[in-house]
């Protein structure tokens, strides 16, 4: 592997983090983030439980969605 090819990748690990850290950031303000129908959120007196499995399905669907996507447009080079 030559150095400009390791630019290349170099480049494109950091698109990616500056996507995903972007997507992190607007779902956070979305009103619908961690209230999703799946989601655990039990809140007793001294005691708060949240797991978020209505959310962590959404976006596992949606990154397959896109890493396929991608993939599929490597791959055609």
């Amino acid at each position: 592997m030559g150095l400009g090819n390791f630019g290349k990748i170099l480049i494109f690990i950091g698109l990616g983090i500056i996507i995903l850290g972007v997507a992190v950031f607007l779902f956070s303000k979305a009103p619908f983030a961690g209230k999703l129908p799946g989601d655990i959120y039990i809140k007793k007196e001294n005691f708060s439980f949240y797991f978020p499995l209505g959310s962590s399905v959404v976006i596992s669907i949606i990154l397959t969605i896109l890493l396929n996507i991608v993939i599929r447009i490597l791959m055609r080079k």
